[in-house]
């Protein structure tokens, strides 16, 4: 076999692999687009969604993902709790599916800047300077120690309302 053909070989069977790679990938890109239906929430936001007035009933897929509160009129909140897809149901009195939709959590929309330590990592929201901000991911310290504060803050700031009426 001569140089020339074992060249052209080896070029059809590199074509042939990438082909076969293309195939198999496919479904993945084909998965990785977004639903044209999709409820898309930030981590940590709410967004409002008509839905029709006779929704009785919300059944949320992943409540980790994301927390669904019906409203009266047929308006629910959708709150992204966490990063990922998940699904929500809305049905009437008697049973039957109105609404079926994906629900799309992302990322956060401010100015993040992220900082390891090591393996931990903490999260601020530089809007328009550094704050400390949590953030899934985040180091369990950090984590904790972040969420205290705010638990504090919140307890000193409903204790000062009350005293001040």
């Amino acid at each position: 076999m001569s140089f020339k053909c074992l060249r052209t070989r080896t070029r059809a069977f590199s074509g042939l692999r990438s082909l076969a790679a293309a195939v198999l990938l496919l479904p993945a890109v084909a998965f990785a687009e977004p639903h044209p239906d999709a409820i898309a929430v930030n981590v940590d936001q709410a967004k409002l969604v008509k839905l029709p007035a006779r929704v009785s009933t919300i059944v949320v897929g992943n409540p980790l993902i994301a927390d669904v509160t019906l409203q009266s009129g047929g308006i629910v909140v959708v709150t992204g709790k966490g990063y990922g897809a998940t699904n929500f149901i809305a049905m009437d009195r008697g049973g039957e599916v109105l609404v079926d939709r994906v629900i799309q959590v992302e990322g956060p929309t401010d100015q993040l800047v992220t900082v390891y330590r090591g393996v931990d990592r903490e999260s601020y929201s530089c809007m328009p300077i550094c704050q400390r901000r949590v953030t899934l991911g985040d180091g369990d310290s950090y984590f904790k120690q972040t969420m205290d504060q705010a638990g504090t803050l919140s307890t000193q700031a409903g204790g000062a309302s009350k005293s001040t009426n």
